[in-house]
């Protein structure tokens, strides 16, 4: 006897949504303020309705087609209509240079760009550089007129309603192989040139079934969840793939984040999970005790991207009544590898005990996700709480290569993936992330980590954001330096940081010498801390004790 051989694609993530939720909602904020409301057999029949649209437009099978576009319930069904049809789904990072965004469009080789009409300036500035060579067709969503772009080699350019409008609602599912590609995503080239990473059907399949686990984001049909995370990064960390495998209604908010849309929307639409990275929730903070706001639906939030500090998350415990769960993953995890949940045994420690065992861990890894901590000669270390190592994950979600066969050098001769982070692993299980390797401050010949250092100046009350960095110096060979956002009105020296550190259990050694105060700190695309741009500009720095 034997199991069914059935693929495992992107069908059978769509399958059940406009048969069994035919009547749940997904919902969009779009920047005019106005709420778009449709269900997922709404949903379903536009996507299918794209898929004859593609197969129309002549675009082959196992080619990309790239997004240029915001969370929207369109995104959405891009996210299915393409995989379903036998594409490549390609999304590319809006808040990425023109520069790197035509290296990217190019080297993907990308035949068809669906932007959003908000977003043709920024396509312009890349149509300019030449890099759309290889696109035929781009497809402008929104209700703004279509006209054509000034490039060397114009494509045509489509309004994506007119592209859908008098199509057949029904698709005849495609025998695809659960080992074709499905999606596609760079990295976000914070050193060297952004990679390119491939997604199979089969290893979505698999990370939906993990994200939508009580391991991962613990979601089901009775919930409501709100990514705030950006479809056009990393998945939305699977967010739109699980959640309509699962039935869960959907909400997006469209354009660049307001805090006070992002607290209405979780308000109005009873929102019970949503997902985002640190700053995001800094944010809403702010906003729902400006507005004495509270959540009563919302069960936890994920927050992943970078460690959270431990006084966001008592923040939200103590003040609004909710767990903030923290995540870890990245593109090449496709990207949830695990969540900080605690176990059935711990069920009546104290918060302050949870805290320091779990809710300030990188968590626990997803099942099928196999997770180890090597030293740099490849041995393992101990999970004693204290030995740091170089962080190693495999599994079914987990990238093997680079597109065009690039950066081998992150990958191991018996099948790892190195990450890049420094970790520490407990005897309990959980791992935290020490700190990214190039992030690890050496001083003196000591290791220091900049993520525990932050977290600990970011628990006091006048600091708004802080991160820490390393900077040459000529006996230590290094020293941390800490740029720091006060809060408005807030006064930081020196002299209370350093108290801060020593209270939090760092050694004098361990304290920077200077601070600087900034106005905000500098952002990747996806929302973690630029620690490049901070070396850059301090890294041969001013010899001033304090800015």
């Amino acid at each position: 006897m034997a199991m069914m051989d059935v693929q495992l694609n992107s069908w059978l993530l769509l399958g059940n949504a406009p048969t069994h939720f035919a009547d749940t909602e997904v919902v969009t904020y779009l920047p005019s303020g106005e709420r778009h409301a449709y269900t997922y057999g709404d949903f379903a029949r536009r996507a299918m309705q794209l898929m004859h649209a593609l197969d129309d437009l002549g675009i082959d099978r196992g080619v990309p087609v790239a997004t240029l576009a915001w969370n929207t319930y369109r995104h959405l069904e891009l996210y299915f209509a393409v995989p379903c049809s036998g594409r490549v789904l390609h999304t590319l990072n809006l808040r990425l240079s023109p520069e790197d965004l035509a290296y990217i469009v190019g080297h993907a080789g990308d035949q068809v760009i669906v932007v959003d009409a908000d977003l043709l300036p920024l396509l312009e500035k890349v149509a300019a550089l030449g890099a759309l060579a290889s696109v035929s067709h781009v497809v402008v969503m929104g209700d703004a007129p279509v006209s054509g772009l000034s490039s060397p080699t114009p494509p045509s350019v489509l309004s994506y309603e007119e592209l859908l409008a008098g199509r057949p609602e029904h698709y005849a599912a495609l025998e695809i192989p659960e080992t074709a590609p499905l999606g596609m995503c760079y990295t976000s080239g914070t050193t060297g040139r952004p990679k390119g990473v491939v997604y199979t059907h089969r290893s979505t399949y698999l990370h939906s079934m993990g994200t939508s686990s009580g391991l991962g984001l613990r979601i089901g049909p009775d919930d409501c969840v709100l990514p705030v995370v950006p479809m056009f990064h990393a998945n939305a960390w699977g967010v739109p793939h699980a959640a309509t495998a699962v039935g869960a209604k959907q909400v997006f908010l469209a354009g660049p984040l307001d805090p006070a849309v992002l607290a209405d929307a979780l308000a109005t639409e009873r929102v019970t999970v949503s997902a985002g990275v640190p700053t995001i929730w800094l944010g809403l903070a702010d906003e729902l005790t400006r507005r004495t706001t509270r959540l009563p639906h919302l069960r936890h939030l994920a927050c992943g991207g970078s460690q959270p500090p431990r006084a966001l998350i008592e923040r939200y415990r103590n003040e609004f009544a909710i767990p903030i769960i923290q995540a870890w993953g990245m593109t090449e995890t496709s990207p949830l590898a695990s969540m900080a949940w605690p176990k059935e045994r711990m069920r009546d420690w104290a918060d302050g005990r949870l805290d320091d065992a779990v809710r300030g861990q990188a968590g626990l890894p997803l099942a099928g996700v196999a997770v180890t901590i090597r030293d740099d000669d490849g041995n393992d270390v101990a999970w004693d709480g204290e030995t740091m190592g170089n962080l190693l994950v495999r599994g079914p979600w987990v990238a093997d290569s680079y597109l065009h066969g690039e950066g081998e050098e992150q990958f191991t001769a018996d099948g790892w993936f190195r990450t890049g982070d420094v970790a520490v692993g407990s005897p309990d299980g959980y791992f935290v992330i020490a700190d990214r390797t190039k992030d690890l401050i050496k001083s003196g010949g000591e290791w220091i980590s900049s993520v525990d250092m932050e977290a600990a100046i970011m628990a006091m009350a006048e600091v708004a954001e802080a991160a820490v960095v390393a900077v040459p110096d000529p006996k230590w060979q290094e020293r941390p330096l800490a740029c720091i956002v006060p809060r408005a009105g807030a006064e930081v020296s020196l002299d209370a940081v350093r108290r801060q550190l020593l209270a939090s259990g760092f050694a004098e050694w361990q304290l920077p010498d200077r601070v600087e105060l900034i106005a905000e700190v500098p952002k990747t695309g996806v929302g973690k801390f630029d620690k490049k741009v901070l070396r850059a500009r301090f890294g041969e720095g001013a010899s001033s004790p304090e800015a």
